[in-house]
Order: C-alpha cells, then sequence, then structure tokens
C-alpha cells in the first residue's frame, strides 16, 4: 500500500511539474514573478521529499527482508537442533533480526530474555523489549507487560495496569490473556465475578484449542508438582529415568511385545520425558504386530490412517490393520473401520457398518469409539438426531480421557442442548479444554529449568502459567517462592506473592495448599498473624483427611490458639492424625505425652499445695517449647533397658559376622541415646532450676 501511495505522489508530482514546463514555454509569459519562482523551488523541495521518501521505503523494505530471511533461518536452526552452541547462533540471529525492527523476531527474543531460555534471562532488557512491542501494538508485548505488572517482575507490582494489558492484548486476539481475564472473571481477581464473562473468554480458546486437539497437533503435557517431587509422595513417575528407559529397551528387543508398544506409545505422543519419533513408534509397533500383538496391530493402522513424516498416508494399510486387529476384538481396531466406513476412507462411505464398529468398540470402553457415537446422535448423522444420547456418549468419553468431547460437553451446556444450561459447568469444561493447549508446553520448559538450577527462569514460567489459572503451577510457584534462591524478586516481595498463590491453589481444592496458607496466617509470613483465619483453613483441610491439618488443629485446641481450648476435641484430633496417617505417629505420641503431662500436673493437689499456682503457670510457659524433650528425657530409660540381644542363627559365617555388626552399631546406638538422654535432662535442669527456686520463708510456709 505504501509503494501505491508513492507512485501516485510522485504520479501527481510529475504533472505539476509538466505544467509549469507549458507556462514557461508560453511567450506571454516570459517574465518570471517572485511568486512563480517560489513555487518552482517549493515544487523541488517535494520532489526531493518524495525521493527521500521512497529511499527510505525500499531501505525499510529491504531490512524487512532481511529480517524475514533471519528470523525463519534461527527458527529453523531452534526447531530442529539439540546443540547448545547452534541454539546460541539461533539466538544471535534472532537479536540481528529484531534489531532491523522484525515484529516477530522482537517478540521471540523479549519471551526468551524474560523465560530463560536457554540461560538468556535479562529482565532489563525484556521489559525494554516489551515496552516497544507494546507501543507497535503487539498484543503479545502487552500480555507479558500484564504479566510483570501482575508479579512486580522487573517493575512495580501494579494489578491495575496488569488488568488493562490483559484486557488490551485479549482486544487484540492474544489467548493467553483471554484465558488469564477468564480466570479473573470466574474467580473474581480485581474483578466483580461474572460467570457469562468468563464464559465469553475461555469459549473463544477452547475452541482453537478443541480445534488442534482433531487434527492431533497439541499434546498432552505431564504436569508435575514440585512439592511431590522433593517429598516423594507421588508413586507415579513423571519421567522415565534412564536406567528404566534402557531396561524397557532390552525387553522390547528381547521380544516383550507389552514394551514395544508401551514404548512406541510414548514415542508417537512424546510423553514421559521421551522425545516425540514416529519412526520409533513405527518400529515398536511393526515388531509387535509382527508378533501377534493386536494393539500394535492396531496403532499401525491409525499411523497409516494420519500419516506423517515418518510413515506415508495409506488407507490400504490403515484398512488392512484395522482389519487384522478388529478380528481379534481389539477395540481401537474396530473403531479404525468404523471411522474409515464413516469418513469413506479406503472403502464406500457407509453409515450403518461406522455405527455398527463404533458401538462394539464403545462397549469395550474405548473412549475415541464413544465420542464418535456422540458425534453420530449430536449430528444426527445416519441416525435420528438424539441430544441426550449425544450427550450421554460425550460424558462417557469424556470420563475415559477424550478431550474434544469434554468441548462438546461444554457446548452443550453453554447452549442448554440436551441438558439444562449452566454456565458454571460450561466453565469449568471450557477451562479444562483450555488447559490443553500448546502454552501448556512450559510445564516441561518449567520443570527441566528448575531441574538444572535455573530457578528464576523456572518461576517465570511457571508464574504465568499460574496466572492463567494451572491449579499445579500456582503451587509449584508458591513452592520456588519459599526458596532462597529466587534473585527475580525482593524477599519482601516472595511470601506475600506466595501466600497468595497458595490460596488460589486452595481454592481449586489443593489440600496441601490449604494446611500451607494456614501455616502463613498462623506464623505471619506474609501477612499479620491470625489464629482464626489459620484455624478455618486447618479446618477445610481436615474434610481432605490431611492428617498435618488435624495435627495442627489439635495443638490450637490444646492451646486456645484462634479456638476455645478444648482438651478433649486436641485428643480426639490427635488421634484421628494417628489413624490418617502412619508417618504421624511419632508426633503424636509425644504430643500425647506432653498433653497429658500437663493434664497430671494440673490435677496433682499436692502439687498445687506445693507450689504457687503462679509457679505452675510459669512452668508451663517454660516448658512449652521444650516438651518434645522432656518427652525423650522420660521415655529414653524405657528405650535402654529393653535393648534387645543379637545372637547369630545358622553355622554361616556370613550371617555371623553381619549379625555382629549390627550388634556393634546397636551398642554405639545405645551410647548415643544415653548421650542424648543426659544432654536432654541436663539441659532441662538449667531451664527448670529457676521454677523451683522459692523463697525460703514461702516453702516452710506451705510445709
Amino acid at each position: 500500500m505504501e509503494a501505491v501511495r508513492v507512485a501516485l505522489l510522485l504520479l501527481a508530482l510529475r504533472v505539476t511539474v509538466h505544467k509549469t514546463e507549458k507556462n514557461f514555454e508560453n511567450p506571454k509569459e516570459n517574465n518570471v514573478s517572485k511568486q512563480e519562482a517560489l513555487n518552482e523551488s517549493q515544487l523541488v523541495a517535494m520532489q526531493n521529499t518524495f525521493s527521500s521518501q521512497v529511499e527510505d521505503l525500499s531501505r525499510r523494505k529491504k531490512n524487512e527482508e532481511q529480517g524475514h530471511h533471519l528470523y525463519k533461518k534461527s527458527i529453523k536452526i531452534l526447531k530442529h537442533s539439540k546443540s547448545k552452541k547452534e541454539k546460541e547462533k539461533a539466538y544471535q540471529l534472532l537479536t540481528k533480526a529484531a534489531d532491523m525492527g522484525h515484529l516477530k523476531a522482537m517478540e521471540k527474543l523479549a519471551d526468551a530474555l524474560l523465560f530463560g531460555y536457554h540461560g538468556l534471562q535479562n529482565i532489563t532488557a525484556a521489559v525494554t523489549l516489551y515496552e516497544t512491542l507494546a507501543e507497535k501494538g503487539s498484543h503479545k508485548g502487552q500480555t507479558a507487560l500484564g504479566f510483570m505488572f501482575s508479579y512486580g517482575i522487573g517493575m512495580e507490582y501494579n494489578p491495575a495496569k496488569a488488568l488493562v494489558y490483559y484486557t488490551f492484548a485479549s482486544l487484540g486476539g492474544n489467548l493467553i490473556s483471554k484465558m488469564i481475564l477468564g480466570y479473573r472473571y470466574w474467580v473474581g481477581i480485581n474483578v466483580p465475578r461474572n460467570c457469562e464473562t468468563a464464559l465469553t473468554n475461555y469459549r473463544k480458546v477452547a475452541y482453537l484449542v478443541a480445534d488442534k486437539l482433531k487434527k492431533n497437533e497439541d499434546m498432552l503435557v505431564e504436569k508435575v508438582r514440585l512439592v511431590e517431587k522433593s517429598e516423594n509422595l507421588s508413586s507415579n513417575n513423571d519421567f522415565l529415568d534412564w536406567d528404566v528407559h534402557q531396561y524397557y529397551k532390552f525387553l522390547a528387543d528381547r521380544g516383550d511385545t507389552q514394551i514395544q508398544v508401551y514404548l512406541g506409545q510414548l514415542h508417537l505422543a512424546g510423553r514421559k520425558g521421551l522425545e516425540k519419533d514416529h519412526s520409533k513408534a513405527f518400529y515398536y509397533f511393526l515388531k509387535a504386530a509382527k508378533a501377534g500383538n493386536t494393539h500394535g496391530m492396531a496403532l499401525l493402522g491409525k499411523m497409516f490412517l494420519e500419516g506423517s513424516v515418518a510413515v506415508t498416508q495409506s488407507n490400504a494399510s490403515a484398512f488392512k490393520y484395522f482389519t487384522m486387529a478388529a478380528e481379534k476384538g481389539n477395540a481401537v481396531g474396530l473403531w479404525g473401520l468404523g471411522l474409515l466406513y464413516f469418513q469413506g476412507k479406503g472403502v464406500p462411505v457407509n453409515y450403518t457398518e461406522a455405527f455398527k464398529y463404533f458401538h462394539k468398540a464403545a462397549e469395550k470402553g474405548l473412549a475415541d469409539a464413544q465420542f464418535q457415537l456422540g458425534i453420530i446422535y449430536h449430528s444426527g448423522t445416519g441416525v435420528r438426531k438424539d441430544y441426550k444420547l449425544a450427550f450421554k456418549y460425550f460424558y462417557l468419553a469424556s470420563q475415559n480421557g477424550q478431550p474434544v468431547a469434554v468441548y462438546y460437553l461444554a457446548q452443550m451446556y453453554a447452549a442448554g442442548t440436551g441438558v439444562f444450561r449452566s454456565c458454571q459447568n460450561a466453565v469449568e469444561l471450557y477451562r479444562s479444554v483450555c488447559e490443553l493447549g500448546s502454552w501448556s508446553e512450559k510445564f516441561l520448559t518449567a520443570y527441566f529449568a528448575y531441574q538444572g538450577g535455573n530457578i528464576d527462569s523456572s518461576l517465570s514460567q511457571y508464574a504465568l502459567l499460574a496466572e492463567m489459572g494451572y491449579e499445579v503451577a500456582q503451587s509449584n510457584s508458591a513452592y520456588i517462592l519459599e526458596t532462597e534462591q529466587v534473585k527475580i524478586l525482593s524477599k519482601e516481595q516472595r511470601y506475600p506473592l506466595a501466600l497468595l498463590l497458595w490460596n488460589r491453589a486452595a481454592a481449586q481444592g489443593n489440600a496441601f495448599a490449604r494446611v500451607k496458607t494456614g501455616d502463613y496466617h498462623f506464623y505471619g509470613y506474609g501477612t499479620n498473624k491470625d489464629y482464626v483465619t489459620a484455624a478455618i483453613h486447618y479446618s477445610l483441610a481436615v474434610d481432605h483427611h490431611i492428617a498435618q491439618a488435624m495435627f495442627n488443629l489439635a495443638y490450637m485446641y490444646e492451646h486456645g490458639l484462634g479456638i476455645p481450648k478444648d482438651i478433649h476435641l486436641a485428643k480426639r484430633w490427635y488421634d484421628l492424625a494417628s489413624e490418617t496417617s502412619p508417618d504421624a505417629s511419632v508426633p503424636v505420641f509425644l504430643a500425647r505425652m506432653k498433653l497429658e503431662v500437663n493434664l497430671l500436673l494440673s490435677e496433682m493437689q499436692l502439687f498445687k499445695q506445693f507450689i504457687p499456682s503462679w509457679k505452675l503457670s510459669k512452668l508451663n510457659n517454660m516448658l512449652r517449647p521444650h516438651w518434645d524433650l522432656l518427652i525423650m528425657s522420660l521415655d529414653l530409660p524405657s528405650v535402654l533397658v529393653a535393648k534387645p540381644s543379637w545372637t547369630p542363627v545358622g553355622e554361616d559365617q556370613a550371617s555371623s559376622i553381619t549379625l555382629k555388626e549390627n550388634s556393634f552399631l546397636l551398642e554405639e546406638t545405645s551410647e548415643c541415646m544415653i548421650i542424648l538422654y543426659l544432654c536432654c535432662t541436663c539441659y532441662l535442669f538449667s531451664h527448670t532450676t529457676n521454677c523451683f527456686s522459692l523463697k525460703a520463708s514461702n516453702t516452710l510456709s506451705t510445709i
């Protein structure tokens, strides 16, 4: 458009010059006036201006072409290269492209500087780039500035400005900002709660995500909880260890068809930390199929049906392998044949046959088949349209993990089709679809950054996901903020932000986050001490059967902190904590012993007569921080007296040596326990001497 405009201006200039030349040729106007001379000089100036504009436009166009070329080259390197040097080279090319004003290069480079991709984190430079991008109307730049204002990263903490930037970015079509606004209106963060507004934002994002899921363009990403990793609370490994992977490969090479199919599925989708590699997936599926494994046959058929870089699309091959699997009753094979007949790929369209195969596969519990039946009833293809049956099959498919079925359920709840309209249900379903978008890949890069010790990079990525409403990211961000390794935020910022994130995660049903929120209010981290609020949070966590919350609540009942003092309720909650978790047995035992000792002291009439009441309360207050040492002092002698004796069994010399070593270790342990007992006793004696130093006159009068 700019080239056309300049061309028109030059044409007008030529016409004007031509008319001026004709005026000079007119013999009646040989005497050039001053005004005409002035006009001539203005025309020359205009011509020079236009020529300089043309040069600027051509230079700008050349820079844009060079910048675009450098950008494409850098993206290609980043996509295909794994070498650190190659990636550094790619970012150098990006920097050059950004200097030439290439918008996408600037956005990519700013993201790298903010999130610390490949060790490039520089918050100050990122802020400068994002501000330039926002001035140029980049919705990505506006979203990033909103995120930085929301956390106070690189600039002041200002939720109001964050909301403004998110709003402008959302109007510009940014999907991340739409998700952030959807979450804010859904929960009521800095805006009034509004279900319909949240629905509008989530629906637009869910539509695009579902479309990509239908084409298998987006992959599901494991969301690792850092708390569970650090405390070994998770029974499922989110990533295969190297030695486990090698063992699986060994078994696959030895002919274990189940392992072959499993490894093929991991490589097909890029799960459990393994790279997405269709060549390896095809290799494992083919080995399993040749050995007679029906899952291998069916998955081979699926690969031929979809096609990829490694496998040429072939409807005939897909039909062959689906048929082989279906004849042996494999659900995926039945579904595959139904899909071929439904779409008319390699065979004539036959909705009756398609319905038959889908129904057989659905009865075996296959989610994809249940989803296809939902589509058939929803659209009325080959059958009478029935929204209730469509809802039934979409629901079954969603419960079995079919993500696109969740989108259709959300559509039905939003429109009230086949079910009563429910804005709340629609928002929750749309939101679960939105969380499957490509941005969820940040969970992987954030986790790998954390594992590699790049804490600030990990925090910035988790924090953006937390802003979008991911509960796992909220708890992970709060967990990282509690460490001393965070440099992009000051200590004064960390604890209030951590409390905010724990609270948001707790509101989404995270029981551990609920306990942490109670802890922050109990100890006054990031807020003022508030025992009442702490007790409320512990009470809510108790509903999730969390032993830690039960123990904390018992302690508060014992001492009357934030709630009325009640010894009997304290005992009950201590007992429930011990019953809920075996790990709580020892702390509960010590707490109960301390509780019983306090009760005994308070009920001993003779002790009350001997020591004034003010002294007894002083003893109780003084021993409170050291009650665990007191219990250890009382309990250790019984442990030492009950020391077992080890005697070798059998004549095996090795076992005899082992038992002697164990006996030696036990003796050493007993000596250490004796020393610990003496230390505890001396420590308590030194801290309780003042309590018993009564005046002689008071003592005699009492006696």
